[in-house]
């Protein structure tokens, strides 16, 4: 049980706020976290996603590993291909809040499609 905060909620377990740092730890990762970007645009094999984050091949294989590890990312194949995709709706929401939120500060401007984090 947790102890009543501000507004009358109760804090989160210690379980839930060891799973929302591992979470957080795994995408302080900037590769990491363009990955969950670019999969919450749409699917992608890892060429694709090596191409648009200008990673090398085999290092974002391995990112994607660990995001398919810990639940974020899942794949499917196609044939002889593997397409990556997003796993985790509520992460993805939280990314795009985030990155959104810091480029309007910065005052960039974003793909419109990206906007709309509230759909």
């Amino acid at each position: 049980m947790g102890i009543e905060g501000e507004g009358g909620a109760a804090d989160p377990s210690a379980e839930v706020l060891t799973e929302a740092a591992a979470m957080f730890g795994l995408l302080a990762s900037p590769p990491r976290l363009h990955i969950v970007w670019a999969l919450a645009q749409g699917e992608s094999d890892v060429s694709g996603l090596a191409e648009r984050i200008g990673g090398a091949l085999p290092a974002v294989s391995q990112h994607l590993t660990k995001l398919k590890l810990a639940g974020l990312v899942r794949s499917r194949r196609e044939g002889r291909r593997v397409v990556y995709l997003v796993d985790d709706p509520d992460v993805v929401a939280v990314v795009r809040l985030l990155v959104v939120q810091l480029a309007a500060r910065a005052g960039q401007a974003l793909p419109a499609p990206l906007r709309d984090v509230g759909a």
